[in-house]
């Protein structure tokens, strides 16, 4: 090759380059490292309303990183590798200060389930193993404190709950739904014991494709269950299917083909919910152990509560399985993490996704997906998103291995990073709310006013939205959920100050009780959110 020649190819290649770091950082969203080394890779992740975010990962994993604190080791005779275990396999995280301390968790953990319960503490159920039957807690403190999980000795759960799916109800209680040969449900505290639900047997396929179900509480009080590819609507009072729902084309969508799902915010009378199901694996790429099967890009969106409720189909620009969806603040759905081909399991994937999008619903079909600012860090099995109160979105985990391994394509994975949505750009840092003011406690139905200060005028309505702290695990947030007051137009209220008064959920069916976020959203920017208590 001649120098004429070579030097036009080296243009090519710089200019080709320049091209893609450009692309790369005029797509809105950052990216920032926030622990290079958490100890533990988080399977299972959840925010506290101490602002400390609880990682979780599995008991019988071998070596964490993270060493216990002095004398709290575990013994275990049935550990295949570690008899006598003093490393954690969960930690509690601070994201303000970067702090990590070791927590201490006894039977095993595997893929559980969990969900918080209206005084705050973290209820966490089910596992493999000795965690099969096991009901948790941990009742959350700030990072210096001294609380800990806390194995109950008086209950134990009717059916053995392994990738099963809970939600919090109406009443404060918790629906446990289904899980590896468990077609079932039952509640905590306990009713009568296991109640069949034959739905769930009947979406079984070879693939054992109804594990980990999508539930939703419809603010009608029903709960929303997918499966599959099919959707039902559950009375939980009276235990009995009462609706089913078109099947979703475009194959299975649970674990093990891994799409994701996600209620959209509910406003105005909050009648109406609707109901997102995102991307998945193709039927057999499990069974046939296929990592490079590509991965599908629909999403089916079904209002459900419709006399007379149809899927509406619109796909994503990548195909992706193993993503998360984080509902943020502003009613906006975040799709982050996962992979392009394969399916969810053990070594089952490859062709990582780092492109997050942004799903805004409110657009027409063919314009709700934006593309975001790509990650470094591939997050495939065993990975979590959770919103923080400040608006960043935590990630962490990914671990598509049996043990931990630190070689290979793609090594488990200790960082935790944070995602910053455009929101939170410097050019709108003038238009960001921060609350001055906001009741501790409020109950359903009563009107209250949130005091917030921005540095602008406001224009327009300082929206108030409420969105809980879900379990995140396995591509779905389990009992995610963001509900929009109802608010009047702001009351200047003197030095840049306003006051805005906000009714609350009228219910526990659209809003069960519990600790919320409360995010004042000025001009789709959302303030630090504050903690209240909702409930009667």
């Amino acid at each position: 090759m001649d120098s004429s020649v070579s030097q036009q190819w080296l243009l090519l290649l710089l200019t080709s380059t320049a091209v893609i770091v450009f692309a790369r950082a005029d797509l809105p969203g950052t990216w920032d490292l926030l622990v290079e080394n958490a100890g533990v890779s988080s399977m299972h992740t959840a925010v506290t309303r101490f602002n400390t975010v609880v990682l979780l990962d599995r008991t019988n994993i071998g070596p964490s990183r993270k060493m216990l604190s002095k004398g709290h080791c575990r013994s275990d005779p049935n550990d295949a590798v570690l008899k006598h275990d003093c490393y954690a396999h969960s930690v509690l995280f601070d994201p303000q200060t970067n702090q990590i301390r070791p927590l201490m968790i006894n039977t095993d953990t595997w893929c559980s389930s969990g969900q918080f319960l209206p005084d705050g503490s973290l209820l966490q159920t089910g596992g493999d193993l000795d965690g099969f039957k096991k009901i948790r807690k941990f009742d959350p403190c700030e990072l210096n404190g001294s609380c800990d999980w806390v194995e109950l000795a008086d209950v134990e759960l009717s059916e053995g709950r392994w990738y099963a799916t809970n939600q919090i109800l109406p009443d404060g209680s918790v629906i446990i739904v289904g899980g590896r040969a468990a077609n079932t449900v039952e509640y905590y505290p306990p009713r009568t014991g296991a109640v069949s639900l034959n739905f769930l047997a009947d979406v079984e396929d070879a693939q054992m494709d109804n594990l980990y179900p999508y539930v939703h509480l419809l603010p009608n009080g029903h709960l929303f269950i997918f499966a599959n590819n099919k959707a039902a609507s559950y009375d939980h009072v009276v235990d009995k299917i009462v609706r089913e729902y078109p099947q979703l084309d475009g194959g299975p969508r649970n674990y093990p083909s891994a799409g994701s799902s996600a209620m959209l915010a509910l406003d105005g009378d909050y009648s109406t919910a609707v109901i997102v199901v995102c991307g998945g694996a193709q039927y057999g790429a499990f069974i046939e152990m296929s990592t490079d099967t590509p991965a599908h890009g629909s999403c089916g969106r079904i209002v459900a509560t419709s006399p007379d409720p149809v899927w509406q189909m619109e796909d994503m620009p990548f195909g992706r399985i193993m993503g998360d969806m984080v509902m943020l603040p502003t009613g906006d759905i975040l799709i982050i993490n996962g992979a392009q081909a394969g399916t969810q399991g053990f070594e089952q994937a490859s062709n990582p996704c780092l492109y997050p999008l942004l799903y805004r619903p409110d657009q027409p079909v063919g314009l709700r997906f934006m593309t975001l600012n790509p990650g470094t860090v591939p997050r495939m099995y065993h990975s979590t998103a959770n919103l923080l109160p400040d608006g960043r979105v935590l990630i962490a985990g990914s671990n598509p291995h049996y043990f931990y391994k630190f070689n290979g394509e793609f090594p488990t994975e200790l960082r935790l990073e944070a995602f910053s949505p455009e929101y939170l750009g410097p050019d709108r840092a003038n238009l960001r709310p921060v609350i001055e003011g906001v009741p501790e406690t409020v109950r359903y139905g009563e009107r209250f006013d949130v005091l917030v200060s921005v540095s602008l005028p406001v224009v327009g309505i300082v929206e108030v939205n409420l969105g809980n702290a879900p379990f995140a695990t396995h591509s779905f947030s389990q009992g995610q959920r963001l509900v929009k007051l109802a608010v009047t137009p702001s009351v200047p209220d003197g030095a840049g100050r306003y006051r805005n008064s906000c009714t609350a959920p009228p219910n526990g069916m659209v809003a069960p009780p519990g600790y919320y976020m409360a995010f004042a959203v000025n001009q789709g920017v959302p303030s630090v959110a504050r903690w209240i208590h909702l409930g009667s």
